[in-house]
């Protein structure tokens, strides 16, 4: 097919550096005529989405004596080319995606070359190349043996085993700790979000006060309007931020999505309004811990850390927090355990790129911590559990579950209780990572915020999808004004 330079020039009418980035098609089309571009709509780890030129297609890989084609998409952000793209491989429903150092279970693909991006000493035409010249090392996809992975309907009934208790694991018992301490939390936000962590923290009765502070003027949109006309016990509604004075916990919610802009001018949009909102609530509530539940989460809770001048043990991002829950939950399940027994952990970039960790039922000791369980396949029981999980956050109401998992750090913090929680926290010093991102790993939680932070052995290719991840996330950073 001829390159048409006029139909790309409209698929790219809300690029900002259009021209560049037609003149690397022209580049790309010449050296790898193959390849195909179109413009799709890209769903992003937040739920937002955006219409993307993206280049389908298959590289030629030549691999111990073998020639293959490797299926591959790659999405062009609207900052290119100064944003790294989106790489991820298409397997047909014959292959098998081979999880490693420069791939993860959902096919994205992670290399130095996007890791270090920089224009213009990088660009599309390179990146192919390079991708090519590490798939002939280790070949990212396989053919499929029989009973590689479960069907859709394996995954259904692995979730129904779990809500109908099938595993004869009985509901966790209560926790038994110290009184919690009697304060005030205030959310802040707008919409559904903000309405369910209300909610679940009046539910969980946990706190004497709760001060809800919209950050838009639409009530309707903002819930404030039902929360006024169904009047709430313990809440109190109001657009005055000395409401919310010496707060114990502070919950931020608040976005500005509004679907029209750039992903970058969207985040840019957020920073601003946190730039109004933060200073304020920091000005009340100086001894407060902050609870950032505002997507993207890793960046919100890095932006609100740098506007209120808080150490970042006071700042957690809600992160992976509920994924790990899910995980512990249903890996228990499977193995007859209880969820804190598991030491199972999501950690990482909240939304695609996390990291799955689960130690196993042997501990230091080489001991097997469940006899009724003999000789379990690690791999297996780890992946069977996290492909329920999977089909489990598809089919989930995402506002009040992220609620819920908002009032299970609310309550630890209140309670003093000292459980671990993978939240969003400062990852600088950890898995060689030397930028400062805020990235999810294992922290102890109590009223001082995080007081602790473990860090689960890993493999070398896991550490790696981290260092990607934060170099990602710092790359983003740079380029928005706070």
């Amino acid at each position: 097919m001829a390159f048409n330079e006029e139909t790309l020039k409209r698929q790219l009418g809300k690029y900002k550096f259009r021209d560049l980035t037609i003149n690397e098609m022209k580049d790309v089309h010449q050296k790898f005529p193959d390849l195909k571009s179109s413009q799709d709509t890209y769903t992003f780890s937040d739920g937002s989405q955006k219409d993307l030129l993206n280049i389908i297609g298959t590289i030629p890989v030549r691999h111990q004596g073998s020639s293959y084609n490797i299926p591959i998409r790659i999405w062009i952000l609207d900052s290119h080319p100064f944003g790294p793209p989106l790489c991820f491989l298409r397997p047909t429903s014959k292959m098998v995606i081979r999880v490693g150092k420069h791939v993860d279970t959902r096919g994205r693909i992670y290399l130095p070359y996007l890791q270090h991006w920089s224009h213009p000493k990088t660009n599309i035409t390179g990146l192919l190349n390079d991708m090519i010249a590490k798939f002939e090392e280790v070949t990212p996809l396989y053919t499929k043996r029989s009973a590689e992975a479960p069907s859709l309907t394996d995954i259904n009934t692995i979730i129904a085993k779990i809500s109908s208790g099938a595993s004869d694991i009985g509901a966790e018992p209560p926790m038994q700790a110290a009184d919690y301490y009697s304060s005030k939390v205030t959310v802040l936000g707008t919409g559904d979000l903000g309405m369910a962590c209300t909610m679940s923290i009046l539910a969980k009765d946990i706190v004497k006060k709760i001060v809800f502070i919209p950050t838009t003027e639409n009530t309707v949109k903002s819930g404030t309007l039902d929360m006024e006309i169904f009047h709430l016990p313990k809440v109190e509604i109001s657009r005055d931020y000395s409401k919310s004075a010496d707060s114990s916990v502070v919950i931020v919610t608040a976005n500005t999505w509004g679907g029209e802009e750039s992903y970058l001018e969207a985040l840019q949009s957020n920073v601003d309004l946190f730039r109004s909102i933060i200073p304020n609530i920091v000005q009340h509530s100086p001894n407060c811990v902050l609870v950032i539940a505002s997507q993207p989460v890793d960046v919100m809770t890095y932006v609100s850390w740098r506007l209120s001048g808080f150490p970042p043990h006071r700042v957690i991002g809600t992160g992976c927090n509920l994924d790990t829950r899910r995980f512990q939950f249903i890996l228990g399940k499977s193995v007859k355990m209880s969820p804190a027994e598991t030491e199972a952990w999501i950690i990482g970039e909240h939304g695609g790129n996390e990291v799955c960790v689960w130690k196993g039922l042997e501990r230091d000791n080489g001991q097997n911590i469940n006899p009724d369980i003999v000789n379990p396949d690690h791999e297996t029981c780890k992946q069977q559990a996290y492909w329920a999980f999977k089909g489990l956050k598809d089919k989930s109401q995402r506002s009040w579950s992220v609620g819920l998992s908002v009032t299970d750090l609310t309550e630890t913090v209140l309670r003093n209780l000292d459980h671990s929680h993978s939240v969003s926290t400062l990852v600088k010093g950890w898995y060689g990572i030397s930028s400062e991102v805020f990235l999810s790993l294992p922290c102890t939680l109590t009223r001082a915020g995080v007081v602790s932070v473990s860090a689960p052995k890993i493999s070398e290719q896991d550490e790696e999808m981290l260092q990607n991840s934060a170099a990602t996330l710092q790359n983003l950073l740079q380029q928005l004004k706070i």
